[in-house]
């Protein structure tokens, strides 16, 4: 078990972790949140005794990382996939962590299998991906078969197979009785793997529950309704039913509505005790990235801003109109339009419909049969005979060259 207990670190006049405490229990998978900047490198830094706290202490099994025996065999961690020398080959590394710490060198290769690199085993590791780098990385942390992990962004760089493989080996050794606690900025994939939150902001403890209990606190589930879109009086009398009988009723977007403070047996007995037909009644439960942005909105230092081009934009020349916006530009589900067709009327609407542009719309033509090929390669033409008297007929031009080294 991990244990910190008012973990607190600075760096000048900078604060990275104040006054934190928690614990993270063997048997489940731990997830460590928390905005860009908000001290949970320097925390993981700090449970591996790679910096002293300014204030506080952290724990491993009761004690502090440096008087752990053979602490490799203990603890295991991936902190920096690039923490390799380049220029060496990936068993040969392992190799020497496992001398270091006494593992014999047939554990080499079962971790190398684990993670599936047993056919590079010899290919120096300045030449792997992000994703082998991350696998190498992990299979340094299995080397001594821990009984404490810790993982800082294990997925980053991996595919898909390789995501699905580190949420099932995680999940394996939490249920082994190991300690697992993963930091990670991917919502997603602690919502399938994680089992408990211990989430942190501005080096401050913010969570430390279950994933469950997490997203019930920091957001709130709703009902969406929707009826006859021909029929919008029905609509307006569903809604003043549910006010009526305690709900709370927000308008959607596309005429649907959005209800709280209602189960959905209940929102079904009234819609058929006010006589209204249902085109859809679904619930809808917050995720993990709702409630987490929910929480941490607060606790972002770094926020992006609109590009305003200031300065950029070029003046029109006099007499010119500004281009009209596309339609649907900006709006979900709006794609850029297809280039311009040859020979035919680019970004072409509906009969009878505006164009892009402001201009009507019409079908997009096709090219016509005498339109040239602008990628096809040209080739030089025979010269045309002088005309002729009418007695004598003109002599016909060449059939047009194939290869260029025809008209030699």
């Amino acid at each position: 078990m991990i244990e910190a207990v008012g973990l607190t670190k600075r760096y000048g006049d900078k604060t990275a972790v104040y006054n934190l405490s928690f614990q993270v229990r063997p048997g489940s998978v731990t997830g460590f949140l928390g905005p860009n900047g908000s001290g949970k490198s320097t925390t993981m830094r700090m449970i591996l005794g790679l910096d002293n706290p300014t204030a506080g202490h952290v724990t491993i099994g009761g004690y502090p990382y440096r008087k752990l025996p053979n602490a490799p065999r203990q603890v295991g961690a991936l902190l920096d996939a690039k923490a390799v020398h380049g220029g060496r080959a990936a068993r040969n590394h392992l190799v020497s962590l496992a001398q270091l710490s006494g593992i014999p060198a047939r554990r080499v290769d079962e971790v190398l299998g684990v993670v599936g690199l047993q056919d590079v085993a010899g290919k120096r590791s300045k030449g792997f991906s992000l994703g082998m780098g991350q696998r190498l990385g992990i299979a340094a942390a299995l080397l001594g078969d821990p009984q404490v992990l810790l993982f800082d962004e294990p997925v980053n760089g991996l595919d898909p197979e390789g995501i699905l493989w580190v949420r099932n080996l995680m999940k394996s050794l939490a249920a082994e009785g190991r300690t697992v606690f993963v930091s990670s900025h991917l919502m997603s994939e602690m919502a399938l793997t994680a089992d408990h939150l211990i989430v942190i902001g501005r080096g401050q403890l913010l969570a430390d529950m279950s994933v469950k209990d997490f997203i019930a606190a920091n957001s709130a589930g709703f009902a969406r309704v929707r009826t006859p879109d021909t029929e919008p009086q029905l609509r307006e009398k569903l809604a003043g039913a549910l006010t009526e009988a305690g709900g709370h009723v927000l308008p959607e977007q596309d005429g649907a509505l959005r209800v709280t403070g209602l189960p959905l047996p209940r929102i079904s007995d009234i819609a058929h005790d006010t006589d209204v037909r249902l085109w859809e009644l679904s619930p809808h439960q917050a995720s993990l990235e709702e409630a987490y942005m929910r929480m941490t909105q607060g606790a972002v230092d770094y926020r992006s801003t609109t590009d305003q081009k200031a300065g950029l934009q070029q003046q029109l020349p006099p007499g010119a109109q500004p281009p009209m916006p596309v339609p649907g530009q900006g709006q979900p589900g709006w794609y850029a339009p297809p280039p311009p067709q040859q020979g035919g009327q680019p970004f072409a609407a509906p009969q009878g419909q505006p164009g892009p542009y402001g201009g009507p719309g019409a079908p997009a033509a096709a090219p016509a049969a005498d339109a040239p090929n602008p990628y096809a390669q040209q080739t030089p033409q025979a010269p045309q005979a002088p005309a002729q008297p009418p007695a004598a007929p003109a002599p016909s031009a060449p059939a047009a060259l194939t290869k260029p080294e025809d008209a030699r």
